[in-house]
């Protein structure tokens, strides 16, 4: 194929410092700090020992830091277990190449039955890290996945070559000068895949060869990380500057900048990088240093949130190709395991050792192919309850309902929003917001106002009147993303009313205080020695009821009781609004009293009642009890409390 040479140059002034422009010895006169600690080779599943991935590392620290001297007059390294994000406030710009230590581990996140709900990524860096910051391959991720930068791992398949870059930003024209050669390739063809993203999907693209080697050409290389281009550039501090090939969509974050971090997604360090690329780098290098002081505005906590391009996917996946494909997986992998199962049988007919696999194939049993109707429930939950197996019906559902669909919830997850539906205004048109609060000053369906102001934005306004002088103050500076959590938000500094993604947590923290305040029992006396209070708990979108049980000193109530007992145990009759089920009710260990098998409770004890399927409602709870003391056993006892979900 014919390449096409660029010369990108630029001219530069000596003696700059912060600006990144080079001095009389050709070097930028800036402070580089380099965070060590990956191999040159694939972690996962490699065949190479500790000590030759630790060997290897040692070696990609010394050729990041050749090339960083080559063109800074002043850099330093640490490893990523070494590094402290103080370290960076003495630097002009931090290029993360290794794992840093956790500040707060990941943490799983569970129900009261146990089950997952949410899974809280490790934090390696303060919310309010501002020093400009460069991350290598999947470092992106492992560095701001905690604080909601919009580097998250799309896929870590990114192998040696870009394509889509803006060839008129920054870091392709200067301070160093650069030339950046071009090839006509034909286009990836893992990216035709996700041909309904880009109808108009050319047959052949532009590429330029960042690093001489790759996963796909050398096994068991290092491989690049891209990011998630849905929504990456829907606020007004991100940049894309390249995609690459990758496994992706054509558009996959290959190179991009979120305020204070540049991810530089491809995995090679300088060693094995061309030398166009290590000069685009070190200009990117230059480019990062202004944006010392900044930090995201925007921020992705939810790395699986749906935007509007999801609806692209959704259209797709509602037609009989990609059930038909899926379909043919599982034929296919049937067959595999038959053929696999009849070479372990045959070989254990001859007497002959088989491997782990082949014992497991001896009890191989094929899959059952997903019907029609469980594909179309698992893939378009919604949508199916209206429209079934009419296949012709869900692309003019979805196309129809597009600029009503709201995905800040859950794992690509998009509903319509009724509320904006029945108002006829789209969801992220400022017509949307401005209706809302016209309708709180007029108290003009006001429930409905309300629920859209609290679903689209952060802020937490009281009145009507603090809702309406904000708008009118920052009217011309709200701007909607659906990758931040589909909220209106003001192009400024974090510190303006509605861009504090912590302030309804904030406030919701307030209010869970004080009712664990007003749902603590009254106090108890030797006359009346329980007291008992209850609470609605709505936490990662699970209800449940808790029953706080207060039990004078010297008193106690039983759990179980022994069939040898005459004792009246602890019970919680609840009644839920119609469509909610009640679950069992989860109360903790209690302490064995006597031989026989009873057990009881004192001090104090909450039981959890999970409550399914309800939003709002009425619940009523009827708590049942006996209480005894050394002495005495108090005749039964209950009480009945009403709450509102």
């Amino acid at each position: 194929m014919k390449k096409l040479l660029i010369a990108l140059s630029c001219f530069m002034l000596a003696g700059c410092s912060s600006s990144g422009l080079l001095n009389t010895d050709g070097k930028a006169t800036l402070k580089v700090l380099y965070v060590g600690g990956t191999a040159e080779f694939e972690t996962f599943g490699s065949h190479r020992s500790k000590e030759g991935m630790e060997a290897s590392a040692i070696e990609r620290t010394a050729a990041w830091e050749a090339m960083l001297k080559e063109r800074f007059d002043s850099v330093a390294t640490v490893m990523g277990k070494d590094y402290k994000p103080e370290m960076s406030e003495g630097y002009d710009v931090t290029i993360v190449d290794g794992v840093m230590p956790a500040m707060r581990p990941r943490e799983l996140v569970r129900d009261a039955e146990g089950k997952v709900v949410k899974v809280i990524p490790a934090q390696r860096l303060p919310e309010d890290f501002d020093c400009a910051m460069i991350t290598i391959g999947q470092q992106g991720d492992n560095t701001g996945r905690g604080i909601g930068t919009k580097h998250d791992w799309y896929c870590l398949c990114l192998d040696a070559e870009a394509h889509g870059m803006k060839l008129d930003h920054p870091i392709f024209k200067g301070p160093f000068k650069t030339e950046i050669t071009l090839e006509k390739k034909p286009t990836p063809e893992d990216a035709k895949h996700y041909v309904y993203f880009t109808p108009d999907m050319p047959d052949s693209v532009m590429m330029w060869r960042v690093q001489t080697k790759g996963y796909k050409t050398h096994e068991g290389f290092n491989v690049g990380m891209v990011a998630r281009p849905w929504g990456y550039l829907d606020g007004p501090d991100t940049e894309f500057i390249s995609s690459g090939v990758c496994a992706k969509t054509i558009d996959a974050v290959a190179i991009g900048r979120h305020a204070n971090y540049l991810h530089w997604g491809f995995a090679a360090s300088p060693a094995n990088m061309t030398e166009e690329a290590k000069v685009v780098f070190a200009n990117a290098v230059c480019y990062m240093a202004q944006f010392k002081g900044q930090q995201p505005l925007v921020r992705k906590y939810n790395d699986r949130i749906a935007t509007r391009e999801y609806v692209k996917e959704l259209i797709y996946m509602a037609s009989m190709e990609p059930y038909e494909t899926r379909v043919g997986w599982t034929v296919e992998s049937n067959n595999e395991g038959f053929a696999k199962q009849a070479e372990a049988r045959a070989k254990q007919a001859r007497g002959e050792k088989l491997t782990a696999e082949e014992r497991l194939y001896l009890d191989f049993k094929p899959s059952t192919p997903m019907t029609l109707t469980d594909y179309l429930k698992r893939y378009h939950k919604n949508a199916y309850v209206a429209l079934g197996e009419d296949l012709e019906a869900y692309a003019p559902y979805y196309k129809e309902n597009t600029p009503y669909f709201y995905g800040g919830q859950g794992s690509y997850v998009m509903v319509i929003d009724e509320d904006a539906k029945a108002w006829g205004i789209p969801t992220g048109d400022i017509r949307l917001l401005e209706k809302a609060i016209k309708c709180l000053e007029k108290g003009e369906e006001v429930e409905r106002a309300q629920r859209i102001l609290d679903r689209y934005t952060l802020c937490t306004f009281e009145t009507p009147a603090e809702w309406s002088n904000w708008f009118k103050q920052y009217r011309k500076k709200i701007f909607f993303t659906e990758s931040g959590g589909w909220f209106y938000m003001v192009n400024g500094p974090q510190t303006l009313p509605g861009n504090d993604y912590k302030a309804r947590e904030k406030k919701a923290a307030a209010a869970e205080r004080a009712a664990e305040m007003a749902a603590q029992p009254g106090e108890t006396s030797q006359e009346e020695p329980v007291m008992v209070a209850a609470r609605v708990v709505k936490k990662e979108g699970q209800v449940s009821l808790q029953v706080n049980m207060k039990i004078h000193p010297g008193f106690h109530v039983y759990r179980a009781v022994a069939a040898s007992d005459a004792y009246i145990p602890v019970k919680i009759t609840t009644t839920a609004p119609e469509g909610a089920t009640v679950g069992e009710v989860i109360a903790p260990e209690a302490k064995p009293f006597g031989t026989a098998g009873t057990t009881i409770y004192e001090d104090a004890v909450t039981f959890v009642v999970p409550i399914t399927g309800a939003t709002s409602g009425e619940v009523n709870c009827k708590v049942e009890w006996q209480c005894c003391d050394s002495h005495v056993c108090m005749p039964p006892q209950e009480s009945v409390i009403s709450l509102t979900i």
